[in-house]
Formats: structure tokens, sequence, C-alpha cells
């Protein structure tokens, strides 16, 4: 296993397409996971639409106490605390296919099986998980996690509620309050965080509603009215007074912080997998849509402008699944590389998340944004009817604009991808400076004119994937060479990084899935090569804005002319033919 890739080394190594895993590779076990799950979100979820529209809280609640029944609540907790102690991948599966068939629910699963059920699985005392975790795990009790407050939202640091020791010193008594806390109004176990008199850093704390010594000490708000999610429970928590044991303390103390960013870093890779089966609904509303919807006298699927859209759909489904999977995979591999050394499951898991701190940014940020995407195009194809409460496409539409918000917004995820690299250079964890040393010595010298073989199936994708990571390292590498410590100020710049960034990593994946699982001429390999063609596009806008706006002279018509050179292709394909490809197939095929 020591040839697992490391967390961002992906911009510097060739990737080989038998080192990713993808959806095609699922064991018999993960694929009965996924049938049951997608049967039971088809079964008692889809039919009740209307329902978890209206605000119907207690349903999504009926909801979660039978999905922790067929033990979907507890896929991630080891088998000694009434879980299925199961793989990252099959969290992530689980997580793809229960959320896809509502907003509210896919909230309230997210928020219970993630950031309500991991601080305790991961940090708490032996104690603490073998009091908590086996009713989590069964949906006896739910989860809630208490982070935000009024004033304290990405800076969690910031918060002001307080602990403070009881005289008798067996209590921490807390006082302050939380907003936007999701399963608030049905939950019982609740995580949450504060700072003990006058530490620099939050303390995370857990305790069951049902135990406390004076059930008023924890109150509640209204539930929030929102534009989407509109059945799941979001409420303000109050604490007053509230006493907490001192053995109730998760992990030491002033060590919230950490706490929390790990549990998010996990939120952000099942964000992502919780986005892909809205991503495959939508499509295929709009698919069936469009082939019964007459104009003219034919089908609107037989129009060009409806065929393009349906055929980028496709693809960014496609490239959402690479990503995903062959990310939950590393994960997966990473965690049982450490067991495998001798570390306990608990920091094993630990560990492995936070090694790929910066893929699970690059996760959040392309899948929800273009599941965003997705749903508007979705309400495009209904046309008028899409607009109306009567269609799937509308209230798909708001229920996914939370997507760009949760664990941490797409603007911090997008500085946070760029901001982890810099910091694993710098610590000497990932080697970024020699290869864009070499790059910088590639632009002095003469452009090889040879035209190269791509007679092998994706070799010349493959060989613009490793160009498109020099356009990269070009770019990060001159802006930080300039700015040195002060990178973090400039966001603009941060963020036209974090958009090649992304690319890359996403394009990269959907390729090596094409040519790991599927033919020259399958319709998989069109959708990886048209999505290539769209990212670099977005890759050289993004580049370009960077370096006409910090470089000068010679050096930015050096770095535009490497631009140039690193994103032309020798073989242009011809995206037209590759997009009515994708689109014939899905549209005969009647769905994704």
């Amino acid at each position: 296993m020591s040839n697992i890739v490391k967390g961002g080394e992906f911009l510097i190594k060739e990737i080989p397409a038998n080192e990713i895993f993808s959806l095609e590779e699922l064991s018999e076990e993960q694929k009965m996971l996924r049938d049951s799950a997608k049967e039971f979100i088809d079964r008692e979820v889809v039919p009740k639409h209307d329902r978890f529209e209206k605000k119907d809280y207690a349903l999504t609640e009926e909801t979660m106490r039978k999905l922790g029944e067929m033990g979907l609540l507890g896929i991630t907790v080891p088998e000694e605390y009434g879980g299925l102690g199961m793989g990252f991948v099959s969290t992530m599966l689980a997580c793809d296919y229960v959320s896809g068939g509502n907003g509210s629910l896919a909230t309230a699963y997210g928020a219970h099986t993630g950031i309500g059920t991991l601080p305790t699985l991961l940090y708490g005392s032996e104690e603490l998980k073998k009091k908590y975790l086996p009713d989590l795990a069964t949906g006896t009790k739910f989860g809630a996690y208490c982070l935000t407050e009024p004033d304290a939202g990405s800076d969690a640091n910031s918060g002001k509620t307080r602990a403070k020791l009881s005289e008798d010193g067996k209590h921490y008594i807390i006082n302050g309050q939380k907003m936007w806390i999701s399963n608030a109004g049905f939950a019982d176990t609740f995580t949450l965080f504060a700072k003990i008199d006058d530490d620099k850093n939050i303390t995370g704390f857990v305790i069951n509603r049902s135990e406390l010594e004076d059930p008023n000490s924890l109150s509640f708000g209204e539930e929030e009215h929102k534009l989407g999610i509109r059945s799941s429970s979001t409420r303000q928590v109050f604490f007053n007074d509230m006493k907490i044991p001192v053995e109730n303390m998760l992990g030491e103390r002033n060590n919230g912080f950490k706490i929390a960013l790990n549990a998010l870093n996990v939120g952000r890779i099942k964000l992502a997998a919780a986005n892909l089966d809205g991503q495959r609904r939508i499509l295929n509303h709009s698919i069936q849509y469009s082939n019964e919807r007459k104009q003219f006298g034919v089908s609107i699927s037989t129009f060009g402008a409806i065929r393009k859209k349906i055929a980028e759909m496709s693809t960014g489904v496609f490239v959402s699944e690479a990503g995903s999977y062959r990310l939950a995979k590393n994960v997966e591999d990473k965690i049982e590389e450490l067991v495998a050394g001798g570390m306990n499951h608990q920091q094993a898991e630990l560990k492995g998340v936070e090694e790929y701190a910066v893929e699970a940014s690059i996760l959040k940020v392309f899948v929800s944004d273009l599941t965003q995407v997705t749903a508007d195009e979705g309400i495009q194809i209904y046309g008028g009817m899409g607009f109306s409460e009567d269609t799937p496409m509308e209230s798909a539409w708001r229920d996914a604009r939370i997507g760009r918000i949760y664990e941490g917004t797409n603007e911090i995820n997008r500085l946070l991808a760029v901001g982890m690299l810099i910091k694993k250079a710098m610590k000497g964890e990932l080697d970024l400076l020699s290869p864009a040393m070499a790059i910088s010595k590639e632009l002095m010298g003469i452009p090889s004119f040879e035209v190269p073989d791509y007679s092998a199936f994706m070799s010349e994708e493959k060989a613009i994937i490793a160009n498109l990571k020099k356009v990269f390292l070009m770019v990060s590498g001159a802006a930080l060479q300039k700015y040195m410590m002060d990178i973090e100020k400039q966001q603009h710049l941060l963020l036209n990084a974090s958009e090649i960034l992304n690319q890359i990593y996403m394009a990269e994946s959907a390729i090596l899935r094409a040519e790991k699982h599927f033919s020259a001429d399958s319709v998989e390999a069109a959708m990886a090569q048209l999505n290539l063609y769209k990212a670099i596009d977005k890759i050289i806008s993004a580049a370009k804005e960077g370096i006409v706006s910090f470089a000068e002279g010679d050096e930015q018509r050096m770095m535009l002319s490497g631009l140039r050179r690193f994103t032309k292709y020798t073989n242009s394909p011809n995206v037209v033919a590759l997009t009515e490809k994708v689109a014939a197939h899905y549209i005969e095929k009647g769905h994704y």
C-alpha cells in the first residue's frame, strides 16, 4: 500500500489509471447497500415530496428513524458501538444514495451521520463512545452540532459561548447561544463548542438533552424559515447555566477548533457525495420531460439547444462521480495503511481524512457549484413548468443552493485548498518548488516542434493534464515568489489559482475513470474529453486573469506564452460531435 498518493501530490505526479477507484468497481456488498438505499428513497421519500415541502418536520424525523432501523445511520460507526463498521467508500455510497431524493432529508442525514456523530467517534473517550454512539448509530437518538454563533461563522474561534468549572469541579457550566443548528428540533445528542474561562481556543463537549439536571437550561428558538430544505429542522440553541459533566469533554481542552475542522473535512467529502444522486435525479427528470414534451410536432429532446444541455448535465454527473469516488478510496486506503502500521482506527480515520483536506475542499466546491447549475438547467428544460411548484425542479433548485454555503462557503473552501497546499509545501510535505523551478527553466528554453504519437487511448488528454499542472505551478509559483507570506491577503489571486486546481483534479479524475473502464468510442470517453475541453477554457481564463494582474513586462509575456503552450491541443476535439454523442446516448436510453 506504500504507493498511496499523498494529499495534494496529484499536482506533481502522473497518476496511472489503475491507481484510481470509481463506481464501476463496487463490491457486491456495496451494490446491495446502494440498491437498498435507492429503493428506500424511491419508496419512502420521493412520493412524499409535497409533505417535505410543507415543513413537515415530523416526517423528516420519522424517515430518519426508518434509516436507523436499516442500519444506514451507522455505516461508519464500528460494530462494537452498534454500527456496521464499513469502509469510507461505503460511507460515501450511503450518503450519495440516501441524499438524492430530498434536500431536507439529505441535510438531516448529513448533519446526523457527519458532524453529529463524528466528533464523539473520533475524539470521545472510550466511555463517551460506549455511551453515545450506539444510540446515534441506530437512530434511537439523533445528533446536532452546535458551532456557529451570531458573530462566529467561519471564524469559529471567536465564539462567545463560555464554559466555567463548577465549584465542586464536577461540571462545566455553559452559557451562550448557537444558530443555524440542523436537527435541533428533534435531536437529543448535542455536540457543542465553548471557550473555558478566557482560553484562546474553543473546547468540544457532548451531552444528551435527556440527561440534563435542569431541562430548561437548554432551550430553542423557533424553526427558521428557509429558501430551501424546508423540512429540515434549523433552530437557534440557547445554553443557560447548562451543566455538562467534566468527563464529557471531547479531546483536550483548547482543542475544539481542530475537532471542528476535522469534522468539517469529512463533511466536505460527504457533501460532494450528497449532491451526486440529486444531480442524477434532476438529469433523469430533464431527459424524461424533454422526451415527452412536444413542440412544433416533435419532442423537444430533438432540438440541438436542449441536447447540448443534456450532454453537459450528463458530463457533469460523470465527472462529479469520478472525483468523489476517487477521493473516497484514497481516504479508505490511507486509513487501512495507518491501521496496518499499528495506529488505532480512531486516529487512523482522523489522519486519513486530514491527509486529503485539499481534495476534500476541491470536491465540495466543484460538485456543489455544479449541482446548482444542473438544477438551473433542469428548470430551463422544463421552461415555464420548471418555475412551478407542481414540478420537482423548483424545489431542487432551492435545495441545491445551500450546498455552496454548508461546511464552509465555497469561497472559503477555494482559499483553503490553495492555502493548505502552500502550507504542505512550506512544511516540506510536498515538493512544489522543484517542479515550479523546472517549469521556469522550460519556459526559457526552445519548445519542441516534434509531433508526439497520440495513438494510444487518452494519451493526448493525459499529456494535456500534465501541462495543465504546469500552468498551476507556473502561476502560483510566480505569485508566491512575488508576495511571499503576504499571499494569503491576495484572495483574488488565490481564487484564480483554486479554479485551476479544481478543474485539473476533476478533469484528471474523469479521464482516468474513462481510460480504466471504457473504450475509445464509448460515451464515457466522450464525456471525459468534453469536460477537459471546457476545463481548459476555464483554466485559461483564471490563469490569464492572475498573470496580467501580478506580472509585468517580460515576465508577463513569458508566462502568457507559457499559458498558450501548455493549453494547446495537437488534435482539437470535435466538440459538437462529442456533445451530440453524449446527448443521443442518454436521450435514447431515457435516463443517466
